[in-house]
């Protein structure tokens, strides 16, 4: 990414930030532009399913209807909208901040500033849908046990039976579902017990199968949900046939934030480390680094942490085309003391 000058960048921030507050009542009249954010524009789109939505967008027009959920809304959206999860954390000491407005953020979607902004909640309790993805190779057999305590323990904590639900999914060589969707914590408990380590590690070949066989599937419904993948792995893949690109965007299809848990537990961090943090990085996500595997239960609870701390925006892009390109996301705080981890950017329908 090149850097502008000082002046002309703070001037692009005040633009877009004033485009980003008059969004929430008008079309927006003012467009921006970022710096230039090869990475994410140079991501190539791959075809979608057939006759499915595209992730995080919903095919029906409508307005909010309150659920009595700590006043929560869920909202029928057009197929234009795009809904935005993420996170703000403070540059110093790392913590989640929580209370910020609307107007302490300014969003680009394709380089433009939204044409309007439909809905903005601070900590949204939206429903989750969880996927646990664990590494069952051979490498990892050691520290199996104690992976298998600490992701039943998660899903115990983090779950809410009425409105969430999971899944279990291992790998090795192939990705071998063990519970399907469901809240019931018993079945999920049976689900992660039933792993077994052994051969090698196809992980590019399970995220590419856990998102477009599971997570992809709950974007065909009428309400917006927080689609999550927990990666337990030590990220050395051996045996896959997709490639990291092709689990990449298959997450970024299925609007899929992935968290993912190093159970390399070396002094120094490996190869595998670094493909774990660009799939977090992209899709929004975050990674984790215990020092011992018994620090692993922190991590899970830095997780949740993250999840109850997450902010819900919806809004309509600027120039929208339902063609099956790939739009880049660029959300920032006001304030440059924050950091805000959100998605890099999205697939549009193709009709």
């Amino acid at each position: 990414m090149r850097k502008n000058s000082i002046g002309s960048r703070a001037s692009i921030f005040a633009v877009v930030a004033f485009a980003l507050i008059v969004c929430s009542g008008a079309p927006a009249q003012t467009t921006a532009t970022p710096p230039p954010q090869t990475p994410a524009a140079t991501v190539a789109p791959v075809a979608p399913k057939p006759a499915q939505s595209a992730p995080g967008v919903a095919p029906q027009d409508g307005q909010p209807v309150a659920t009595g959920d700590a006043g929560e809304y869920t909202i029928k959206r057009s197929v234009d909208e795009v809904n935005l999860i993420f996170t703000v954390t403070d540059k110093h000491n790392g913590h989640f901040v929580r209370d910020l407005k609307q107007s302490d953020f300014a969003l680009l979607d394709d380089q433009k500033a939204p044409a309007k902004v439909s809905k903005f909640i601070q900590q949204t309790n939206l429903p989750l849908r969880v996927g646990v993805v664990i590494d069952a190779s051979t490498s990892i057999r050691q520290r199996f046990q104690f992976e298998q305590q600490s992701a039943s323990e998660f899903l115990m904590q983090v779950l809410r039976p009425r409105s969430d639900r999971a899944f279990v999914m291992g790998f090795d060589v192939t990705p071998d579902l063990k519970q399907d969707w469901t809240n019931n914590q018993d079945l999920l408990e049976s689900g992660i017990s039933k792993l077994r380590p052994g051969g090698g590690t196809a992980l590019f070949d399970a995220v590419y199968t856990a998102c477009r066989d599971k997570l992809l599937d709950t974007s065909r419904g009428q309400e917006p949900v927080r689609k999550t993948m927990i990666l337990i792995s030590d990220g050395d893949d051996n045996q896959s046939r997709a490639f990291l690109d092709d689990a990449i965007k298959m997450c970024q299809r299925a609007e899929t934030i992935i968290f993912a848990i190093s159970t390399n537990v070396s002094p120094s961090r490996g190869r595998g480390d670094t493909v774990l943090q660009k799939m977090a990085d992209a899709t929004g996500g975050n990674c984790y680094f215990p020092k011992r595997i018994e620090d692993m239960s922190q991590s899970f609870h830095d997780i949740e942490d993250e999840l109850r701390s997450q902010y819900a925006l919806s809004y309509t892009p600027a120039d929208f085309k339902a063609d099956g390109s790939f739009r880049t996301i660029y959300l920032f705080a006001n304030d440059r003391q924050y950091n805000v981890r959100a998605k890099k950017g999205y697939f549009t329908p193709k009709q």
